[in-house]
């Protein structure tokens, strides 16, 4: 039997995750900023019909903002996590398998349920989960995900699909794939639609019944990602569910600044507070790094002047210690900053990870791994039970004096993940 996948989207994720806790919003034009308050990430319906347009600037909507009454929130990452988190859990519970693809899209694998009116199905797990998380979704169903992606697509924009669109029926999916642009295949995008275009190929259904011999040029082109494409607009399956992620081959954190920053001791605290965010993210991996890599530069749009380094540490021995790992990253800073730069951007990038459990030690090192361990450990206990920041090393600088750290003047409460923010009855 085929396997058949469904494809749950959050509809307008971060917008959405604003009004479960503030309803007035419902029916209103919403925006949500990234970090320092720049572009706009997130657009409710009503907001994209005002013509406001992913990754516009904020400073450039201000007449637009004021005349229709948008209402702007900045973004709220810890609210948007544990909302998502909860959106999951609420899916987990209607399939066997379950790929959690990005913060508001995951993949169910439906091949157990052939008896099952998928639609009907579809339509029950949209509802329980607007009822208990308050996030509404839309759901495509296909025999591969490629297509299951492109029924999302046109849940979304098709009222009468009512949030489902099943394309195992024949005749759906074929207006389906007639009505996806190439470049808004999964998988294709910007990068090779040019491409496409150039050929002949402007939708979904062409690149499916592309002749044998445009067949052959597109995989020549766009190697075994492309002959994968083709299948699966045919029906094949080439991908699976993947219950277990990937590890990752890499973290970074970077932040642009607000205003540009010559200090280099302001660098140093911007630098290890993002080596202390990165260093968390390698414990929740259980994993440990090798290699750090830090990396400043001056704005991109003054050219004549513009500057930019990168210093890579090759490490002593596999580390996930934030203390160690701020050392290392100072050292490192020191060696590639200039002075009288204006620095716009800088980060820290951990490479060549390992699983914590195969780190090899060192016959000069002296730190004490156990102690190190356990203080990682309690050190992440305390700010996951007390809140994010609640313990920090001293290189991170005093909160309120960190004229580096980002802007987010609109930032609603979070309602979830803090008790003193837990919004009350009145």
């Amino acid at each position: 039997m085929p396997p058949v996948f469904a494809l749950a989207d959050c509809n307008n994720f971060y917008v959405s995750c604003e009004r479960v806790f503030n309803p007035k919003l419902e029916g209103k034009p919403v925006v949500v900023l990234s970090n320092n308050d720049g572009c706009v990430v997130s657009r409710s319906n009503e907001a994209k019909a005002l013509g406001i347009k992913m990754g516009a600037p904020v400073f450039e909507l201000s007449g637009m903002i004021k005349r229709h009454g948008v209402k702007v929130f900045s973004s709220n990452y810890a609210l948007y996590g544990d909302m998502s988190q909860r959106v999951m859990e609420t899916l987990s519970g209607f399939a066997e398998d379950i790929e959690i693809y990005s913060i508001d899209e995951a993949f169910l694998d439906l091949s157990g349920f052939r008896h099952e009116n998928l639609t009907d199905y579809m339509r029950r797990i949209r509802s329980d989960v607007k009822q208990w998380t308050g996030i509404p979704v839309s759901i495509g169903i296909a025999e591969t995900k490629t297509l299951a992606k492109i029924a999302n697509k046109m849940a979304k924009k098709i009222p009468e699909t009512e949030g489902v669109l099943d394309l195992t029926v024949l005749s759906a999916r074929e207006r389906a794939l007639a009505m996806t642009d190439v470049a808004d295949i999964w998988g294709i995008g910007s990068s090779y639609s040019g491409y496409l275009e150039k050929n002949g190929v402007k939708n979904a259904l062409q690149l499916r019944d592309a002749g044998s011999a445009l067949t052959n040029r597109i995989k020549h082109k766009m190697g075994i990602n492309g002959a994968r494409i083709i299948q699966e607009l045919k029906g094949v399956p080439c991908y699976s569910v993947e219950t277990c992620p990937q590890p990752k081959k890499g973290i970074t954190v970077s932040r642009t600044f607000r205003q540009p920053i010559e200090s280099l001791s302001e660098l140093k605290e911007a630098m290890a507070t993002y080596v202390s965010m990165g260093a968390e993210k390698l414990r929740r991996e259980n994993a440990a790094t090798r290699t750090l890599s830090v990396f400043l530069h001056t704005s991109r749009f003054k050219k004549e002047d513009f500057y930019y380094r990168i210093k890579t540490v090759d490490l002593p021995v596999t580390t996930m210690d934030t203390g160690e790992l701020i050392r290392y990253a100072g050292e490192g800073l020191e060696e590639i900053y200039r002075k009288g730069c204006m620095y716009k951007r800088a980060g820290v990038m951990f490479r060549d990870l390992l699983p914590d459990t195969r780190i090899q030690m060192g016959l000069f090192d002296c730190i004490n791994r156990r102690r190190s361990e356990k203080l990682m450990k309690t050190l992440d206990a305390v700010n996951l039970k007390m809140g994010s920041g609640t313990l920090a090393y001293a290189a991170t600088g005093l909160a309120g004096t960190r004229s580096w750290h980002m802007v987010f003047k609109k930032r609603s409460p979070s309602y979830t993940t803090d008790w003193n923010q837990i919004p009350a009855a009145s």
